[in-house]
């Protein structure tokens, strides 16, 4: 929103009239140092493995593992700039804006027993070897099967409206479930699903459990494949990330599942054959009108769009 080029307008006013101060533009523009950079990525690791810990667990354990002592409050600030946080219940731990609705959780007690029935979102962090990304993705809470996803560099909510956008395009749902992230208690982002006639469904506060599919596909996500390709580019990152959601989609095996993939279930189809399965991830041309979603659509889902917003 601050621009140097602005010949109307100093950086001075321009902070002025955002209510930031100069010192702090200057600080944000430079972005996480390469120290910093090196500790989200182990803050991410971490966290997978001990989603409860907070900030001043993280901190003691970022400690041991360095061999020299970290500042809580410094693992705070990377904490809420990676947008992630301990899973215990606790006062104001989800952050909706300022203003926006917060809706009630559908879920409880409901059996959940087809595809479309309801579907979830959530946002996480991607590190890189020089920045990160944030990345969205909505699911079909019963098949696991990802319907969009988006990359952003910052958490606003166009990216997640994107994404949804998308998804609604393939299948409407009958409840979408999220947290109270203010990304999705946006007017952009619940007026979407109000226009759909979609039920609208948010989890309580630190309810790390009421999205576990989600979680459960960024923890597949990071270990095999983040982790270990530590991408240099926002295009290796895009690149990277489109093929392993097409291997989950098309031919992961889900033990939950029966050991079917999520194309299938999503689609009611027995187990297909690997030829059969590789042809459609690669080839990706067939159209079958009797499937409940557009094939021809899912297949555009290796030209997920990258929200790229301008910095100074």
């Amino acid at each position: 929103m601050i621009g140097r080029d602005n010949e109307k307008l100093s950086i001075s006013r321009q902070c002025g009239l955002l209510g930031v101060s100069r010192s702090s533009y200057y600080h944000l523009s430079k972005g996480p140092s390469e120290e910093d950079l090196e500790l989200m990525k182990l803050i991410d690791t971490e966290y997978l493995k001990a989603p409860f810990y907070g900030s001043r667990k993280m901190a003691e354990l970022l400690g041991r593992l360095l061999n020299r002592p970290i500042n809580r409050k410094r693992v705070q600030r990377l904490m809420r700039l990676m947008g992630i946080e301990a899973i215990y219940q606790k006062p104001n731990t989800s952050r909706p804006g300022k203003g926006h609705k917060i809706y009630p959780y559908l879920l409880k007690g409901l059996e959940i027993n087809r595809p479309g029935q309801v579907f979830a979102a959530d946002i996480t962090y991607i590190p890189m070897r020089r920045g990160f990304l944030y990345l969205v993705a909505v699911m079909d809470w019963f098949s696991r099967f990802v319907l969009s996803w988006r990359l952003s560099n910052t958490l606003d909510a166009d990216f997640c409206v994107e994404a949804l956008e998308q998804a609604l395009d393939l299948q409407k749902p009958g409840i979408f479930n999220t947290d109270q992230g203010s990304q999705f208690t946006s007017g952009k982002f619940t007026g979407l699903l109000l226009d759909r006639k979609v039920k609208i469904s948010m989890d309580g506060k630190g309810r790390f459990m009421d999205n576990i599919f989600v979680e459960r596909l960024w923890r597949s996500l990071k270990y095999e494949e983040v982790y270990l390709k530590a991408y240099g580019t926002v295009k290796e990152a895009k690149a990277g990330i489109c093929h392993y959601i097409n291997f989950y989609n098309h031919q992961r095996l889900h033990q939950a599942l029966g050991y079917k993939t999520a194309w299938e279930v999503h689609n009611g189809l027995e187990k297909q054959s690997w030829p059969e399965a590789r042809h459609r991830l690669i080839d990706g041309k067939e159209q079958n009108p009797s499937l409940p979603l557009n094939q021809a659509h899912l297949n555009n889902m290796g030209n997920q769009q990258l929200t790229l917003n301008q910095t100074p």
